[in-house]
């Protein structure tokens, strides 16, 4: 891919993340407007049609397995997209680019968290009763490693949208919204830090955007090789031991990422001392 393309398909997918961000805004202006203009009463009724919420988009999930799939194929996409452009890229080269030599094990730590996402949301549709998907193949567009810095940092904005989008749709598994928090949460800290490393603010608005589905996939299909992977079977099978489960996965999911990490380091012999900044 030349140089101009690669620039090129960058600024698409950063284009379709920033429509769907200002739909976004948009509706949220509108519900501020409502609430002004018929008080804060309103809210209960007009603020979820407003924003989406609990609207027809919701029939695109038949359930907790299709919900945690539409996670996992963002989760996937982002470890692949890691596991690749770290393996490509040295801390010698991020260096050259201009970024502390920390930088590199920030990457990592990204990596062992997305591969940590992948093995939790995998462990938990099993116990559910359906299929998780699988890894599929991607093209990122990435050329050098300045590329691969800001795709990362539209993929991470990517990804915190997306989950503060589809909460709503586990908002009946008080155990399943919890789990899905904490990684949003995680998410979230990468994008904040893809954000500083990108010149951009670390925090743009006081409110997160809730990115539905369709925006997501929007944004995320052009990425993915051939077709989007099936998100599963729509269970709700929950056989009272979900919890329990989760709590399990989670431990996988903390051996996953020691593991990754330690092969990691391993693999370094260039970044033996890590001074501290960015």
């Amino acid at each position: 891919m030349t140089q101009s393309k690669a620039l090129a398909y960058h600024q698409s997918l950063t284009g379709a993340l920033e429509q769907a961000q200002r739909q976004s805004l948009t509706r949220r202006g509108a519900l501020r407007t409502a609430v002004v203009a018929a008080g804060g009463a309103t809210v209960m009724l007009a603020g979820p049609a407003l924003l989406g919420y609990r609207s027809a988009m919701a029939q695109d999930f038949a359930g907790p397995v299709d919900v945690l799939n539409y996670a996992l194929t963002l989760e996937h996409l982002e470890y692949t997209f890691y596991r690749t452009f770290n393996q490509q890229f040295s801390g010698m080269e991020l260096e050259m680019a201009g970024f502390a030599i920390i930088v590199r094990t920030r990457l990592e730590s990204i990596e062992a968290h997305e591969l940590a996402h992948v093995d939790v949301l995998t462990d938990v549709i099993g116990q559910l009763g359906g299929t998780a998907t699988t890894e599929m193949m991607y093209s990122f567009g990435v050329t050098d490693v300045a590329s691969y810095v800001a795709t990362a940092g539209v993929l991470e904005n990517l990804g915190t949208g997306a989950y503060t989008g589809a909460a709503q749709f586990l908002i009946d598994d008080d155990d399943l919204l919890t789990a899905a928090l904490t990684i949003h949460g995680v998410e979230a800290r990468h994008a904040s830090y893809l954000n500083v490393l990108n010149d951009t603010s670390p925090f743009p608005e006081a409110f997160e955007t809730a990115l539905t589905p369709a925006q997501v996939l929007e944004a995320a299909t052009p990425l993915i090789v051939g077709a989007m992977p099936d998100t599963g079977a729509g269970s709700t099978a929950n056989d009272g031991g979900t919890s329990l489960g989760i709590f399990a996965a989670a431990g996988a999911m903390g051996i996953g990422a020691a593991a990754l990490a330690a092969r990691r380091r391993e693999s370094r012999s260039d970044e033996q001392a890590m001074p501290a900044g960015v």
